[in-house]
């Protein structure tokens, strides 16, 4: 047994020397202060890559087909009534939604930016009482009603029961009402002195759209769209003037759900207008994005780059149109980020390497001041320094 112990004496790569022959220096403490405070700002900050995660960002080309885009909106417009305020949305492929109106919600507010009143868009037409029949006469108490379509009804047993439903009739006909005083509905649940009240005001739209994940735009307009010869037309409402203040703030706009760590470009950006009357458009490139967490959590979301430019409406009548557009386009380049943590391994490899690194390189600075300080003494006993 000694004789194995012996062997693995011999195995010892570090040989300990007697306390009697350590000489301690100066030079040698002032290393060790250094070097150990070297080594704990290194430790400290390793230690904080290890709690702390890291992303990866990966480019791949996206093979995806099909599928929804998820629009989230807040935009607040100082100057132009809720009730004049519509949404529209169209896409490469032909689809076209005017006047959306699902997932939208108006506030209307003062000059001041003080909410008036938030309701969902499309909701609390007033309580009717003997309205006019399709037929002509007033509705009698042991009648159903059934409004007029004011000749936009498609089919015979067709009935438009409220102005909106009027004004939708009219849209898909591809006409304009232009004056609502002569519908009945409208005159009666106070269309017209709706316009008149909010006259002055601003609104805060907000709300979601779904649309099909190619090339298209949505905007925001002065007016009620419809459809006809292919172009896309508004239904500008008398009252008002022919000059609409389209200046506007970005509350909030993103393709999708929220990426922690990313802000979307526009979100708090407000713009005033100068000129009479224009577009403001902006073009946007939407970049599909995947966020993988540290935790497993799976985010399928996008982002977006944007350019802006205003376009006056001394351009002929249908350049013409007042209103704020986002053109927006699919990139084909897809982004992938995969929140990673340092192994623990990783750490503990780390560490040994700064400790072992600082040690070894203070060593060899120590000795080579040690053998400097001797080499200097020795010079200047023998009178040859200098």
């Amino acid at each position: 047994m000694e004789r194995v112990f012996s062997k693995l004496r011999n195995l010892d790569a570090y040989p300990k020397i007697n306390e009697d022959f350590y000489n301690r220096t100066l030079s040698g403490g002032i290393v060790t202060l250094v070097a150990s405070v070297i080594m704990l700002v290194l430790f400290v900050n390793e230690l904080g890559l290890y709690i702390h995660s890291y992303t990866e960002t990966q480019l791949v080309v996206d093979t995806s087909r099909g599928g929804k885009l998820h629009i989230h909106f807040d935009i607040t417009f100082p100057a132009v009534p809720c009730s004049l305020l519509s949404l529209d949305a169209r896409d490469i492929s032909g689809e076209e939604h005017f006047d959306i109106r699902h997932d939208i919600f108006k506030k209307r507010i003062d000059s001041h930016g003080s909410v008036i009143e938030v309701k969902q868009d499309g909701i609390g037409a007033p309580k009717i009482e003997r309205p006019l029949q399709r037929h002509g006469g007033r509705l009698e108490h042991n009648e159903t009603y059934c409004g007029s379509c004011f000749g936009a009804e498609t089919a015979d047993d067709e009935c438009c029961n409220s102005c909106e439903e009027v004004r939708e009739a009219y849209r898909k006909r591809g006409w304009g009402m232009t004056n609502p005083d002569l519908v009945d509905q409208c005159k009666r649940e106070g269309f017209v002195q709706k316009i008149k009240d909010e006259e002055g005001e601003g609104c805060n739209i907000h709300g979601s759209l779904e649309v099909n994940k190619v090339a298209g735009n949505f905007h925001f307009a002065a007016g009620k769209s419809f459809h006809q010869s292919s172009f896309q037309l508004f239904e500008l409402i008398a009252l008002q003037s022919d000059t609409y203040n389209i200046s506007h703030r970005v509350n909030k706009l993103a393709f999708g759900d929220s990426i922690p760590g990313v802000v979307n470009p526009l979100d708090g950006v407000q713009w005033t207008q100068e000129a009479q009357n224009g577009v403001y458009q902006y073009f946007l490139k939407v970049v599909p994005t995947i966020y993988k967490g540290v935790r497993g959590r799976t985010i399928d979301s996008n982002q977006f780059s944007v350019t802006e430019h205003f376009k006056g409406s001394d351009m002929g009548l249908f350049q013409s149109i007042t209103g704020v557009y986002f053109f927006y386009d699919l990139s084909p380049i897809k982004v992938t980020f995969t929140e990673e943590h340092v192994s623990f391994f990783h750490f503990l490899t780390n560490v040994c390497a700064i400790i072992g690194g600082v040690f070894t390189v203070a060593g060899v600075v120590d000795a080579f001041i040690y053998h400097s300080q001797k080499a200097i003494k020795k010079k200047v006993e023998l009178g040859k320094f200098g």
